[in-house]
């Protein structure tokens, strides 16, 4: 028997409330929308779904009660003003990083070379390039699996996709670069039993775990912007809100940074890392 898209809306939200879900009307909205094939701002004005679309409907609830990602269900994550490809083997862009990229935006002019290191999805580099100047861009990731969606999100803008390690990587660029992004891993191993179960489940390990204090891929970013980075050059780095101090500390006692500040997120977290190339 066929079910408004409101009702249906309130059934699967009851369902996600009673699995634990934070955010169970939000979350509910996003998979009737996608089941039913229209934006979520559109479900007022959509027909009655019928008994096949329910059944969908119920298997997504379902794969999100056990923990899947909403993002994995339906295939797509928002970023700031842009959408992106996501699924397995590629981590799922989170709202916090949008104040960073946001910054960035801030600093860049035409022309500016910009590289965007454990690129991922490509959020960042994709938000750059929809929403800055003309840009000189390049995005690096390691993983093989990650790369392919990265690809698949740049494809028509003028990034250049690289893949290949970080800490060897894109040393044609030596001391041009005027600004490196990154949001790399930095959980620390010790940390895996509080990870929420849809990052640690199905985020890959390898963009979110980093070494006993979560700082080990940090200190190789630090090293990697001050190769890549012209003088007065700009880097911006993510990491967690408890990591405040030490992260400050690492890029003010590196040597090849000035100016090193540390910036909070859209709900006053600690988040992001500023700084200068010397000059």
């Amino acid at each position: 028997m066929p079910l408004g898209a409101s009702a249906a809306v309130r059934r699967a939200a009851q369902a996600l409330a009673d699995a634990g879900s934070t955010s169970p009307d939000a979350e509910a909205r996003t998979l009737v929308a996608h089941v039913a094939g229209i934006e979520p701002g559109r479900l007022p004005l959509a027909d009655p779904l019928d008994d096949a679309t329910l059944e969908v409907l119920d298997i997504a609830v379902a794969r999100r009660v056990a923990g899947e990602p909403v993002q994995h269900i339906t295939g797509v994550a928002h970023f700031r003003t842009t959408s992106l490809l996501v699924g397995p083997g590629v981590f799922v862009p989170r709202p916090e990083t949008e104040t960073m990229a946001g910054w960035c935006l801030e600093q860049v002019r035409t022309g500016s070379r910009v590289v965007e290191l454990c690129a991922g999805s490509g959020a960042i580099s994709k938000s750059l390039a929809i929403e800055g100047p003309a840009l000189d861009q390049w995005a690096l990731e390691l993983s093989p699996d990650a790369v392919s969606y990265l690809a698949a999100n740049l494809a028509g803008t003028e990034v250049r996709v690289v893949e290949g390690d970080m800490a060897e990587g894109l040393h044609e660029l030596d001391g041009t670069v005027d600004l490196v992004v990154v949001n790399p891993p930095y959980v620390p191993l010790d940390a895996w039993e509080s990870v929420p179960v849809d990052v640690r489940d199905h985020d890959p390990e390898l963009a979110v775990f980093s070494g006993a204090d979560g700082l080990d891929a940090l200190r190789v970013v630090a090293d990697v912007a001050a190769r890549l980075l012209r003088p007065g050059g700009l880097l911006a780095a993510e990491h967690a809100e408890v990591q405040h101090a030490d992260v400050v500390e690492l890029y003010a006692r590196h040597g090849r940074f000035d100016t090193v500040r540390d910036h909070q997120d859209l709900v006053g977290r600690w988040r992001f890392v500023t700084a200068r190339r010397v000059v």
